[in-house]
């Protein structure tokens, strides 16, 4: 009887020192007039349109000005298909440092802010750790290239989570916009 009771105390002391070591997240303030917090499908795609007019865009603006300066050098071909190489991996980083990073930092990326929603853990501890919003980024692009199912998945969802939202247990809300002053 006396090791079930030092049991129980033991697990209880457990509990209240894990509460201890997490950090006090402020809840995240909802409109209250929207229907469900859960960011929805078009809200979503149009945050990640503008994200990706933002990573194409400085891509581009890059690529036109190393081709422009490489141009002046005449390089063999063998050489611009290693550049051409190197381009394409130094594209897939940025693509890849940009959501990490805004995601792990701010919890919105620049499309997000526009929008008005935010990228937040499921279990209510805040923003994103940086490991985590890289797992959600690689399960974001494998969810997108299987058809968009990944994606997709999100309207049977009660909470709208896509494929990458459950792999990295985040959820996706609409947050009030700031007032400007």
């Amino acid at each position: 009887m006396s090791v079930e009771i030092a049991g129980r105390a033991t697990r209880q002391a457990q509990r209240e020192a894990a509460d201890r070591l997490r950090p006090v997240v402020p809840p995240t303030i909802v409109d209250p007039t929207l229907a469900t917090p859960y960011a929805g499908l078009a809200t979503r795609t149009l945050a990640l349109a503008l994200d990706a007019a933002v990573i194409d865009g400085v891509a581009l603006f890059v690529g036109v000005a190393v081709g422009l300066g490489l141009s002046l050098l005449h390089l063999p071909s063998e050489v611009n298909k290693i550049i051409a190489a190197f381009g394409a991996f130094f594209w897939i980083v940025w693509s890849l440092g940009y959501f990490v990073f805004f995601w792990s930092t701010t919890g919105q990326t620049p499309g997000n802010r526009v929008m008005s929603i935010t990228v937040l853990d499921s279990q209510g501890r805040g923003r994103l750790k940086p490991r985590r919003a890289l797992l959600r980024f690689l399960a974001l692009c494998v969810g997108a290239a299987a058809l968009l199912t990944g994606i997709l998945i999100m309207l049977w969802d009660g909470r709208r989570r896509c494929f990458h939202d459950r792999v990295a247990r985040t959820v996706v809300l609409y947050t009030p916009e700031q007032p400007t002053l």
